[in-house]
């Protein structure tokens, strides 16, 4: 298995997603994964797993705005779906799903 240290300004949207569906009300304490780097820093992180990859994604208030911004994107996206919908189409199992 690989494993990668990830700084939160080179995530892709599929970590991002991972991140989100991992921790979708945020992390707390017990989240965190404590480390030293090779220069003696101390990094705090918080995992996520593909099948191959274990990522340690550094944690930090840009974190936390990267993932809210990412969410509130995808939010939107959702809405302007929902918005181009031809509701007289749609059946009553269909509208209890919007």
């Amino acid at each position: 298995m690989i494993r990668k240290i990830v700084d939160y300004q080179k995530l892709n949207e599929d970590i991002l997603n991972l991140l989100i569906e991992k921790f979708p009300y945020g992390y707390g304490n017990d989240d965190f994964i404590t480390f030293q780097n090779a220069k003696g820093e101390v990094i705090e992180a918080v995992e996520v797993r593909t099948e191959d990859t274990i990522y340690l994604v550094k944690v930090g208030v840009k974190l936390i705005r990267a993932m809210e911004d990412f969410v509130e994107e995808v939010d939107s996206i959702n809405d302007e779906e929902k918005d181009n919908i031809d509701i007289d189409s749609l059946d009553n199992d269909d509208l209890d799903e919007l």
